[in-house]
């Protein structure tokens, strides 16, 4: 789904006001994000991700229910237009700065606390989007490539359903990144809230450490995010598990992006090199 297929679905799900046309695009990714007015829309990319949508407003009730800082739904039930689910979010004042990985930390003590809510919440299905992601691909990744990352996802998902948690297992966001804080007037609040799981609480904090080692967040921002959750994941022996399945998973999903964007192409090929050759030093960058 490219930016001109999003807005023809947001025309006709007349969810934002005025032309879709006018609408400011934030995001194009799983979900094609559009703003305008006191609203923003979300467009997921294919019908099979409606019942992640319905989800996603079932948790934004219940995190304000439970006065977890959080996005709030607008509408409480998805539309399917053409194909393609629509959410429709309160947009959320401008920020007053960037969100920090501390800020991050604050934000998941507050969920890492919460019981289950009323509703079953899935596992962390980390790899299962590899797939997907990898058809979408198509012939643009070379196929042995994609042959082994489903290798590595299957080899993966057998050794994290044999983990020993440290953490209590229970409700967790499923992405734990600075990019899903925003931070306004009101202090920082969590977005994107479709990832929300039960699970280790410990694969929302192995997204920082593999931040720390793979994409270049400085030690002392680290440190701030382990300093104000009060553990540091690394000190678990699951860690290498849990961090070799997102590294899989973060490969796959980039390469979606291929066919369309020679960038994204060029940072498959760097990552699947990286992990081919062993090597944890190489940087990877955010796409």
């Amino acid at each position: 789904m490219d930016e001109a297929q999003a807005r023809d679905v947001l025309a006709v799900a007349g969810a934002l006001p005025g032309p879709a046309r006018d609408a400011q695009l934030l995001a194009l990714g799983e979900n094609a994000v559009f703003a305008a007015g006191d609203l923003v829309v979300k467009v997921g990319r294919s019908a099979e991700l409606l019942d992640r949508a319905r989800r996603e407003l079932d948790i934004a009730l219940w995190l304000a229910d439970a006065d977890v800082p959080a996005v709030r739904a607008s509408e409480p039930e998805p539309l399917l237009v053409n194909g393609h689910p629509v959410t429709v979010w309160h947009r959320l004042p401008d920020p007053v700065r960037p969100a920090e990985p501390r800020d991050l930390a604050e934000l998941l003590r507050a969920v890492h606390a919460l019981a289950p809510p009323p509703f079953a919440l899935p596992p962390r299905e980390l790899l299962n989007g590899v797939e997907r992601w990898l058809r979408l691909a198509g012939d643009t990744v070379d196929p042995a490539d994609a042959a082994y990352l489903r290798e590595r996802r299957d080899g993966f998902a057998v050794a994290a359903a044999a983990l020993t948690p440290h953490l209590p297992p229970g409700p967790i966001h499923g992405d734990a990144l600075p990019r899903n804080v925003h931070v306004g007037p009101g202090g920082p609040v969590l977005v994107d809230l479709e990832t929300f799981s039960a699970d280790l609480r410990e694969h929302d904090l192995v997204v920082m450490a593999l931040s720390r080692d793979r994409y270049g967040l400085p030690a002392e921002a680290y440190d701030a995010f382990t300093e104000t959750y009060g553990w540091d994941v690394r000190e678990w022996d699951g860690c290498g598990v849990l961090r070799g399945a997102r590294e899989t998973a973060s490969c796959a999903w980039v390469a979606q992006h291929a066919p369309s964007n020679p960038k994204a192409l060029a940072e498959f090929k760097r990552r699947v090199a990286s992990l081919r050759d062993g090597d944890e030093t190489v940087r990877w960058y955010p796409f």
